[in-house]
């Protein structure tokens, strides 16, 4: 979500209750419908209805063309039967219509139809289609079931239906949803981890892990969190009609107060078009290199001389040992291209990246890598390349972790950072604009005043 001056209205969330300050515009949908062709003149009185009509016509007709019932009695056509289909790995659209009776030519022709506002390429794994479908009756000479309408939600914010229209052919329209979005508040004092306090609190996990990405540059997660430090944030929920959470959104701002300073970050799109996080100055707090490209994980062994565990005799550790559960997502430490993958000696499962003509960064006892990787990819701060593991001269499960400054190991703590993008002119006036209306949110959550929604227009 942009934020932009004046402040969007939001409905808010804190604790138990809903401060609501404002709703966003819903998405409301258009779409058409079949009609039965019957004229409500012809009908008569509803207290006549039930006996004037014999008990077959009691059938609800769902957007069902006259062609394929051209014969209600129940001995002689067919019904109405609705299936739901799960897609699994490796399935196909047409696949699974043809698996459920539909001749493959009309599987073709729907599939076609549902291509003007969906890819069929796009469906995944877990995904259900509804799909209605008119049997052959007693006298029918046909052996497949006629397709009469598909459903599928490919996403959170709207249906896709294709129907049967009386020509035979197919049409296919897309429903949206319409969403509402809450900013949700959540503070607590850190008595273990900010992990636990956060989900303590009810804070979703891809929040959750966002900030910890963001305070990474800056933050020591293993040896600068203590009993007593707090955090705050706030962030965006999209809920349904029903009021069901859809969808977690951005993070607006989050705060950390620790035992020597106190870090606040607000979200801010720029002129160019690239959401960021920047300290209250305006200054990105995105830097070259994170300073922990794992979660959740502490450290073992940091760099320095050290007798080896298993060699037996004293030799520089050359990097930083983060201990965790073999599988532990780790991320890339910084924007680059890979220069090395691959089995590397003792360092077991390997990759090098080479971030600029200065620095370059490794990764070393990887159990496995992420799917596409291969030297000369790209990567991106923040994205997963592997997964913890033991391979190599290795006691146990942990990230080998190494700073390479002009191809010299070097200790991480020691390297200061460039600093990210500093906002000016236009930029920073829109930035100051929206980080006091965020502090006046914060303000307004903190003294538990309901404020009246504005309904929209």
């Amino acid at each position: 979500m942009k934020l932009a001056a004046p402040f969007r209205h939001w409905a808010v969330k804190s604790g138990v209750g809903l401060a609501v300050v404002g709703l966003a515009s819903a998405s409301w949908y258009t779409t058409s419908f079949i009609g039965s062709r019957v004229d409500a003149a012809d009908f008569p009185p509803p207290s006549d209805l039930e006996q004037q009509l014999p008990p077959e016509h009691f059938v609800l007709l769902h957007s069902v063309p006259d062609s394929l019932l051209e014969d209600v009695h129940l001995g002689k056509a067919g019904r109405l039967v609705e299936e739901v289909v799960e897609v699994r790995s490796g399935d196909t659209l047409i696949g699974l219509l043809v698996d459920a009776g539909i001749n493959r030519g009309e599987a073709y022709e729907a599939v076609t139809a549902l291509e003007k506002v969906f890819a069929p390429r796009e469906l995944k794994p877990g995904q259900e289609l509804r799909l209605n479908l008119s049997t052959p009756g007693q006298t029918s000479e046909a052996r497949e079931r006629q397709l009469v309408e598909m459903s599928l939600q490919p996403d959170v914010e709207r249906d896709v239906h294709v129907t049967r229209n009386d020509d035979g052919g197919f049409v296919a329209a897309t429903i949206e949803r319409p969403l509402t979005v809450e900013v949700a508040h959540a503070s607590s004092s850190i008595s273990s981890s900010l992990f636990e306090a956060s989900l303590a609190q009810g804070v979703p996990l891809g929040a959750m892990a966002e900030i910890i990405r963001a305070f990474s540059y800056d933050v020591d997660f293993q040896r600068e969190i203590h009993p007593g430090d707090r955090f705050e944030i706030l962030y965006e929920e999209y809920r349904d009609e029903q009021g069901n959470l859809a969808k977690v959104g951005d993070v607006l701002f989050a705060a950390l107060t620790l035992k020597d300073r106190e870090l606040n970050i607000y979200r801010f799109t720029p002129s160019d078009d690239r959401a960021d996080y920047f300290n209250p100055k305006g200054e990105s707090i995105r830097k070259a290199l994170l300073r922990t490209p794992i979660d959740g994980a502490r450290i073992s062994s940091g760099f320095g001389l050290r007798k080896h565990p298993i060699l037996g005799y004293s030799r520089m550790h050359k990097g930083t040992d983060f201990a965790a559960p073999t599988g532990t997502p780790i991320f890339a430490a910084g924007d680059g291209v890979i220069a090395r993958i691959g089995r590397n000696g003792g360092y077991g499962n390997y990759i090098q990246i080479r971030h600029n003509s200065e620095f370059s960064t490794a990764y070393a006892h990887t159990s496995r890598f992420a799917k596409g990787l291969k030297k000369g990819s790209r990567v991106e701060q923040g994205q997963v390349i592997a997964y913890v593991g033991t391979t190599g001269r290795s006691t146990g499960p942990h990230l080998h972790y190494e700073v390479l400054q002009n191809g010299k190991q070097t200790n991480p703590l020691s390297i200061k950072l460039p600093t990210g993008k500093i906002l000016e002119g236009k930029d920073l006036q829109a930035f100051q604009a929206v980080k006091d209306d965020i502090d006046q949110l914060r303000k307004t959550l903190h003294q538990d005043r309901v404020l009246i929604a504005r309904q929209p227009s």
